[in-house]
This record gives structure tokens, sequence and C-alpha cells, in this order.
């Protein structure tokens, strides 16, 4: 097949006629078609370039699918369902594109604002930037049809694009822009289409099923290579992860359902190199009390619902829980992080989604929570005073406040913002997220807190934003240290230096009488798995720790008695104050990066008891 080049509008030139266009009717913007534009670009090779024919004989056949959806003037939910099944299958077939060409977000800003203008804003109308832009190419009003039908397209069938009647478009936003993780594999998803055809689910909730069975497939997406199986025995696999989710379900539906459910075939197995691993605390800073799969029992009453970003290992949503916040949902861009907290809490639900991708339209049960909470990546200056910089973390900020005005929530936690809350060179940020929430009727408030005021044992400080609505801002007050010592580093791994019979053990504990320095290393522009830069190494050599890198395991006999031992992973997380049973998904620098990325639950916890204080009034 001929591949074709298609006219590319970029966002300099997008971006204004975007603006202009929201305000146009549709008779208006009707008059604005065309099949060129000025300021239209082309890639230089690939393919021959569309004909103006071509794009007109395009738009006549999307236009015609429009009318009979109820274009100009009319559209139901159902007849628009109708019209993207069918826009879907044209677009694909018609259009000629490669994929490499479907991926260009600039093709998709022409096709929406010069060829098809009319169309597009009247299936969303006062549409936000990335249904029109292609900032979000899983978002696009018509980008996102050329790629459901790429997905499921089958050429050797009599109908190859009969697969696209099989989920609607809730059920695709799971597979695809929900679980990035399984919806880069057409292989994968034709099969998940072809099995889900057969599957007898007959009294059960499609969505909760699909979301459960996917939730079981991504724990495998690590471990197997979806697109070296051959087509009958992914079907098989695929068959028995769905089977265990219907038969999950219906437990869940049965009065009568008693006794464990059957082992869960589609966790991954233990293999070099990965690892489930059980933490251990000691001290006060610990919360024995929480097993694994079971909420600890609230303090206070009545329980609030919230939006968990930028998840992690789930140690800020740990210590909410604590607090009387149950999610909603969790958002997390590492596949590794999401693992852990389906290790941790089957019961929540969590998606592998970058934040940028993600809108509460995939996800409406979002809209209205109590709290949505997050530690974003930690924002340093970067630009001249009085301007904000670009850099990834700052987008990452700027997309979780955008989300929090969208999701209109009663109260907003974020966290990680140390530099934000006090810096003179980040006025400017401060200023404009603070003007952002106060339009979605959002009081701010900054602070800068210590873990070790609150039972951690570590020198660790954490920036906050906290901003709540009238009446809950005048009730808010930060949480004060409790005023009682945290334990030192040599009590909380004292025991775990001590368990494989090291004869140093007792030396090293009286070495380590003080708190830790905060652990660093979480980021993803680090190397391996170590400690820090110098100065963390330095002071964490003063108690008696070789900071160079983590151990994979603790000193035994054979360990020089006056040697410094490295941390191992689940020591570091002692040091975060992780409860005893929390367990870590991935390789040892993925999990020590979920660690030293964490809020400590214990200082989770004390902010959120005060938020939910002013909450309940």
């Amino acid at each position: 097949m001929m591949s074709f080049l298609y006219p590319r509008l970029l966002s300099e030139q997008a971006s204004p006629l975007f603006a202009d266009y929201q305000y146009l009717t549709i008779e208006a913007l009707s008059h604005r078609v065309d099949v060129t534009h000025e300021s239209a670009v082309y890639v230089a090779t690939g393919g021959d370039r569309v004909s103006r024919t071509q794009l007109n004989e395009l738009r006549e056949g999307v236009l015609e699918l429009a009318k009979q959806a109820g274009f100009p003037n009319d559209s139901d939910r159902t007849r628009n369902a109708d019209f993207d099944l069918r826009s879907a299958a044209l677009l694909h077939s018609e259009m000629g594109m490669v994929p490499a060409e479907a991926a260009s977000r600039d093709v998709w800003a022409f096709l929406a604002l010069v060829l098809l203008p009319d169309v597009a804003f009247w299936r969303y109308p006062r549409p936000p930037k990335d249904r029109v832009l292609g900032t979000d190419l899983t978002r696009h009003v018509f980008g996102r049809l050329w790629w459901r039908a790429q997905l499921v397209y089958s050429p050797g069938d009599p109908e190859p694009y009969a697969a696209l009647e099989i989920l609607g478009e809730a059920a695709f936003d799971q597979i695809y822009a929900r679980r990035a993780a399984l919806g880069g594999s057409p292989h994968l998803v034709r099969s998940i289409l072809r099995m889900w055809r057969n599957l007898d689910l007959t009294g059960l909730n499609e969505r909760d099923t699909l979301r459960d069975f996917l939730k079981r497939l991504l724990r495998l997406a690590p471990f197997v290579l979806f697109d070296g199986v051959d087509e009958h025995a992914l079907d098989t696999e695929l068959r028995a992860v769905a089977n265990e989710s219907v038969h999950a379900q219906r437990l869940t539906q049965s009065p009568k359902a008693s006794g464990p459910m059957k082992p869960n075939r589609a966790e991954p197995p233990s293999k070099p190199g990965t690892s489930y691993l059980t933490t251990s605390t000691t001290g006060t800073a610990a919360h024995p009390q929480t097993t694994r799969g079971v909420p600890p029992p609230s303090i206070g009453s009545e329980r609030f619902r919230s939006l968990e970003i930028c998840a992690g290992s789930g140690a800020q949503a740990l210590g909410l829980e604590r607090a009387g916040f149950d999610p909603v949902l969790l958002i997390d861009a590492k596949a590794d992080a999401c693992f852990t907290i389906d290790l941790n809490r089957p019961a929540w639900d969590i998606v592998n989604i970058d934040l940028l991708q993600f809108r509460p339209s995939m996800r409406p049960e979002v809209l209205g929570v109590d709290l949505v909470s997050g530690g974003l990546p930690r924002v340093k200056s970067q630009a001249p005073t009085g301007r904000i910089a670009d850099t990834e973390e700052h987008r990452v900020l700027r997309a979780a406040v955008n989300l929090a005005c969208e999701v209109g929530p009663k109260a907003v936690l974020l966290e990680n913002l140390p530099e934000l809350v006090d810096s003179p060179d980040l006025k400017s940020d401060r200023a404009w997220i603070e003007n952002e929430l106060w339009q979605a009727g959002l009081r701010s408030s900054w602070r800068v807190l210590n873990a070790t005021d609150f039972g951690v044992p570590q020198n660790r400080n954490s920036g906050f934003l906290v901003a709540l609505k009238d009446p809950y801002f005048a009730r808010f007050n930060w949480p004060v240290p409790s005023g009682v010592p945290a334990p030192t580093v040599g009590q909380v791994l004292g025991p775990s230096m001590s368990a494989r019979g090291w004869p140093g053990a007792q030396t090293w504990i009286k070495k380590a009488d003080r708190i830790a320095p905060a652990l660093v290393g979480g980021s993803d522009k680090r190397g391996g798995a170590d400690l820090g830069p110098t100065g963390s190494k330095k002071a964490w050599a003063g108690l008696g720790v070789n900071g160079n890198s983590l151990g994979d395991e603790e000193p035994g006999p054979d360990f020089p008695i006056d040697g410094e031992p490295k941390l191992t992973v689940e020591q570091a997380a002692m040091i975060q104050a992780f409860p005893a049973d929390w367990r870590l998904a991935g390789g040892k620098t993925s999990r020590y990066r979920q660690v030293g990325n964490a809020m400590p639950p214990p200082l989770a916890t004390a902010v959120g008891l005060a938020i939910a204080a002013a909450l309940r009034g």
C-alpha cells in the first residue's frame, strides 16, 4: 500500500487557530475549511504527498458520517459512538498512513483545524486542547480513532475492523490510554479483543471485570514478551487470566462466597533480578498493625475519598489512609511502582500512565473527591528570577495543579516541594499556583516540615502545599511536632544488623546513635542505587555505613568487626518508616528509587489528620 505524507500544522500556528475557533459557530467553521494552509509543512521523505483531491474525498467521507450522526446541530451519545466507530475504520482505511506519520501531532492538528474544523468542534464543543492540537493522541478527536483502528486491524479478515465494536471507548481508554504497558502492542490488543468477545460476562459489570483483568495482565507485562508469543498461545494465556477475573468478580457478588480465593496465577514469578521484598521496621516510627491488603483502623470516624497522583510506592497514600483517606484512584508512570501498590493494596485501583496524559474524563469517579494528593518530582529553579522554567519537573507540577482544578476537590496536598515553599527564585511559580487554585476556589498554605519531628529516624525536610476550599481553609492548622524523640539509626537497624551473626553489631549500634541524614537517590537521573552525593555518603560514614552502594544482605559472621556495612533496600525502607509488611517490586535500583522518592508514612499521616480535621470541622 502506498504511504502518503500529510500536511502538518505546527504548534505555533495551530494554537492561535484553536483559540480563535473556540468561539465560532459550526456554520462559521464550515467556511474556514480548506485542503491547505499557508503555514503547513511536510516531512522531506517517507512517501508521496497526499493530493488535494484525496483530502477533499477524505473530508467528504468523514462529513457524510457526521451528518448521519446529527451534524451540524444535533447529536447524542449513541450516535456519537457510532460516528466514532465508522470514522475509525474510514480514517485508517482511506488515509494510507504508516504509524510513523500517524504519530505526528501536527498531522492531526491539520485535520482538526484546517480540513475538518467544523466536524471536530461539533463532535467536541468547546474542546480542551488535546482534543484538537494532538498533544495526547489517545485523546485527539480523529487521531485516537486512527490508532484505535490500527490496534484492532486484521488484514486477513473479511471484516478487518469488526473488533472495533467489541469494546466501547471507555474500554479502549483502559487498554490503550490507561494501560500504557499493554496498549502499545497491537498483537496483544487483538488477542484481548478476540478473547473478550467469547467471554461469559452474564450478570457481571463489564467495566469492573475488564479493570480487574487488565490489572492482572499488567503484572505479567515485565515478564512476558507478548509480541513474541504466537496467536493461539497468547489467546489461551489471556483467557486463563480473564477467567480468574470473572471468577473473582462472581465471588465478590455472591453473598454465599466464603474462604480464600484461588491463587492469582498472573502474579509475576520470582526470578533473578526481580523480587518482591518484605520490609521490616522497628522503633516508634513503624505501623506494625498495618496488614497487607487490609487498611488499618482509621483515626477519626468519617472517612474521605482521594485521588493520589505520582503515587510511587504508595507511602503517602498509606499514611493518608491511616488519616482517613481512601483512594478512589492512584496514578503513577512507573510500572514497578504500580506493581508495588498492587502487591500491598490489591483493592486499590492503580493506573500506569504518565500524569501529563491523564484526563479526569477517563475516570469520571475522581471528579469531586475530597482530596487530590501527590508527591511530585522535586522542583528547582532553572530560570532567571521572575520567569517560570520549563523543566520536566515544572511540567509535572503544572499538570498536577491543572488536574486538581479540573477534579474540583475540597482539598489539595502536594509534597516534595521544599525549594518551592521559600526560594525567591520560585516566586513566580508560587504566584501562578496560588492564582490557579484561587480561581478553582482553593486557598493555599505552604510549610516545610521535618520528618524527624514526627517519629521518623532521619533528618528529612519535606515541602508541602495544602489548599482547601472555604470554610475548610479557616479550620486548617499545620501539625505540630510530637515532642517525642525519633529513634536513632542504631535502634531502628540494630536488630537487622545483628540478625546474621555479625560480631561487630553491638559496637556498630552504639556508634549509630543519631538519626539518619535524608535518604538521597530516588531520581531516575541518578546512576545506580547508592546513598547520594559525596556529602550524604560522608554523613552516613559517620554512622558507620558505607554509602557507595546498597548491599544485598545484612553483614554476616565473616564481616569485619570494625567494618562499615552497606544498607539493604529493606533497611532503607526502615529509615523511611515503611510498615513491616510493605513489599517492594522490581530490581534493586528500582526498589531503592521507590524508597528514596517516598514521603515517610508517619509524616503523611500527620498532615492528613490536619486536613481531615479541617474537613470534619
